[in-house]
């Protein structure tokens, strides 16, 4: 069930909207350091994790789903809107025209992932790479309405990496975030990557978000036995008289034996 636009975009201008979107970009940037001018989509509500990519490239775009309706994107006068109100399983993008994508408030808000990890396989260009940002199951935070991490559908890692291995997209890095608990408390949120290098070494199990980085695997096509053009054999047709193989001659030996002696 996808959240409306509107509530969206308020809690990403409260403290621990903002606060959230520091400690996830943290992470992506460490994954994507930078775009080096290739196309990226981002998937769901993405504007605050696309933003830090603006000055690197002009084919940029905010895909958001009709169910969960659209804004402006961004929001400054000054650049033109890059967003675009689509059917998540059903993207208005040609094959393999996209190099990166950022899935966040997607996977898990969808009521048919299958649909849309198709659609995201379709339009990313081979080898093209993805990020998926979802609740982590056995964290606290996918069981907290404080945040929009708590009303999709959690995973667990094992899960997530089945779900895009069955897709053909293979994981390749492999990160976590928000090992702060999921509250308002102004204390919380001021030390908020203090509880982060925390939690990072006490255990990534419990972190609230899986951030998984996974690539488009693409398949040459091999032949089979049976796809083989099978020999055909055609008769070849020899002048009367001439050798055709031994067994031919032996029954031409053989009825000249048959044949009577002329009588004297």
């Amino acid at each position: 069930m996808f959240l409306d636009v509107v509530h969206l975009k308020e809690f990403y201008d409260l403290p621990m909207g903002r606060m959230l979107r520091v400690l996830i970009n943290r992470r992506v940037r460490r994954l994507w350091p930078e775009i080096d001018g290739h196309s990226l989509l981002g998937l769901g509500y993405t504007g605050p994790f696309l933003r830090p990519y603006l000055k690197e490239t002009n084919r940029i775009f905010a895909g958001m789903p009709a169910a969960q309706g659209v804004v402006k994107w961004p929001r400054e006068s000054h650049y033109a809107n890059k967003a675009f109100l689509c059917d998540s399983d059903e993207l208005p993008l040609p094959d393999s025209s996209i190099d990166r994508i950022i899935l966040v408030h997607a996977l898990d808000m969808s009521n048919n992932p299958t649909g849309l990890l198709n659609e995201v396989y379709r339009v990313l260009a081979p080898g093209g790479r993805i990020i998926v940002i979802v609740p982590n199951r056995r964290g606290i935070w996918a069981q907290s309405e404080a945040s929009p991490f708590g009303y999709g559908t959690p995973y667990s890692r094992s899960q997530l990496e089945g779900l895009l291995g069955s897709h053909s997209l293979k994981v390749t890095a492999r990160e976590e975030a928000l090992y702060l608990p999921p509250t308002k408390s102004k204390f919380v949120l001021r030390n908020a990557r203090v509880f982060e290098r925390i939690g990072a070494v006490i255990g990534s199990s419990f972190a609230g978000l899986l951030v998984l980085e996974a690539e488009k695997q693409v398949y040459r096509g091999v032949p089979t036995r049976g796809s083989r053009v099978a020999r055909v054999l055609r008769p070849v047709f020899l002048p009367e008289g001439k050798p055709v193989g031994v067994q031919a001659r032996r029954k031409a030996d053989e009825s000249k034996e048959q044949q009577p002696s002329p009588s004297h």
